[in-house]
């Protein structure tokens, strides 16, 4: 007689690695599969990353863009949740090693692990410069951001250098942060201090293309670039960094070198694939474009391992246009659903070759500051006031829970009324300063 435990212990694993949009979304696209599921990762929440520089700016708290996997997966009886990491793997013969040294056994794999910041090659940039990929850095952020408007106050002589925020790169991320800390800077804080004038601070952002969003249709840019001007927020275009120190960055534009005093400087440009890709990579003899990321086949797997799929930020695939898709949260759902589907397939016995993974642009958009929005909705585009009520709502609907979309949305309109920013908190580290949390890392 079989038990109950036994016959789910039969079914095929699929292990997905990443609770992510693309991790999450293959989980949620294999409800009703006969496998049984291990999503792994290692944080126990799904984090809503597009919403991350909100959480940097002091407009919403953590809590908000975040909510618990075991809570959102809760009623999906074929799945268990496990707080690890995968570091290692013998693809030949399908294990995978975690962090604590246990070994997992799988059928199949999704690997959906995402991207790091990427600091071509000056990692010692890092501690002074920080990017916008986890909770953590959004908080570290917001600590330096506000905490440099405080040592203003106290040391007005260097109110300048303190005053001055360079944001790294002008793709949809940097506009978003760079708009918020000048819509801070100019209305929220106003009138908070009694030393200094928030609404003098400098907002620079540096961008080594000939326009912000550069992937965006060039009419749209110049409407963000209007739009952030409006903010105060200066934009150095076809500039690159070439030093960044604790107190100072240094811009070459052409010929020409600038160096800008700062004790805040932030980064928003440039990503890697997460280490696990480089484990993989090594395991599997898959190739890598330069930024780590697996170059998959047109079905999303690897060559010579048609069970290993890899999806979101961490895939290279450009079978469909030439280029790689843009990593974006739309691209890892669709991707999710595409292997979801494919491995069910194979699971009834169809044979027959899949037809290669195709992505629908939905379209794409970016804010900047209140009532401010530019978006591309297929074709049609989109600015101003109306721009921004087409990205509140996208952006609402997109969240998880249902208890976070009534929160931000309470918070959202708060902030719209008041211009407030009610998460303005200094945790953690209570001096910002670089060395200081080099030396507590």
């Amino acid at each position: 007689m079989t038990t109950g435990f036994e016959s789910e212990q039969s079914k095929p694993h699929v292990v997905i690695l990443g609770g992510g949009f693309g991790g999450l979304r293959a989980v949620q696209a294999l409800r009703h599969a006969p496998v049984r599921i291990t999503l792994i990762d290692s944080r126990n929440f799904h984090l809503f990353q597009p919403l991350l520089y909100q959480v940097a700016t002091g407009a919403l708290s953590p809590a908000n863009i975040a909510a618990p996997l075991r809570a959102i997966l809760k009623n999906q009886a074929n799945v268990q949740v496990l707080l690890a990491r995968a570091e290692g793997i013998d693809a030949n013969s399908r294990t995978l090693t975690l962090d604590d040294g246990a070994q997992l056994n799988y059928d199949y794999l999704i690997v959906a692990v995402g991207v790091r910041p990427h600091y071509f090659g000056h990692e010692e940039w890092q501690v002074y410069a920080p990017g916008l990929k986890t909770i953590e850095d959004a908080t570290r952020i917001r600590r330096r951001v506000l905490y440099a408007f405080e040592a203003a106050e106290r040391d007005p002589q260097q109110a300048q250098e303190w005053l001055t925020f360079v944001v790294v790169g002008g793709g949809p991320t940097g506009v978003e942060l760079a708009g918020a800390i000048g819509e801070m800077a100019r209305y929220t804080l106003r009138g908070n201090f009694r030393n200094i004038d928030p609404t003098q601070a400098r907002v620079i952002l540096v961008e080594g293309a000939e326009r912000v969003l550069p992937t965006y249709p060039p009419d749209l840019s110049a409407r963000a670039a209007e739009s952030l001007a409006k903010l105060g927020v200066s934009v150095r275009l076809n500039t690159l960094v070439t030093e960044v120190t604790p107190d100072s960055v240094t811009l070459q534009c052409g010929e020409e070198r600038e160096l800008v005093r700062t004790r805040t400087t932030l980064w928003s440009t440039g990503v890697r694939a997460a280490p696990f890709a480089d484990a993989l990579a090594a395991a599997t003899n898959a190739p890598q474009d330069r930024n780590g990321r697996l170059i998959v086949q047109p079905d999303l797997t690897l060559p010579n391992y048609p069970e290993i799929f890899v999806i979101g930020d961490v895939a290279h695939y450009a079978h469909q246009t030439g280029k790689p898709l843009p990593g974006v949260a739309q691209v890892a759902m669709q991707q999710a659903r595409y292997a979801a589907r494919l491995i069910q397939a194979r699971l009834r016995g169809d044979a027959r070759a899949p037809k290669p993974f195709r992505y629908r642009d939905l379209g794409y958009m970016a804010t900047i500051g209140r009532a401010a929005a530019v978006a591309d909705l297929r074709g049609w585009h989109v600015h101003g006031f109306l721009g921004w009520l087409i990205w509140l709502f996208v952006h609402l609907m997109a969240l998880v829970e249902f208890q976070n979309r009534i929160l931000v949305l309470i918070q959202w309109a708060w902030n719209y009324f008041t211009r407030n920013r009610s998460a303005r908190l200094i945790t953690g580290e209570p001096a910002a300063v670089p060395e200081r949390e080099q030396q507590a890392n």
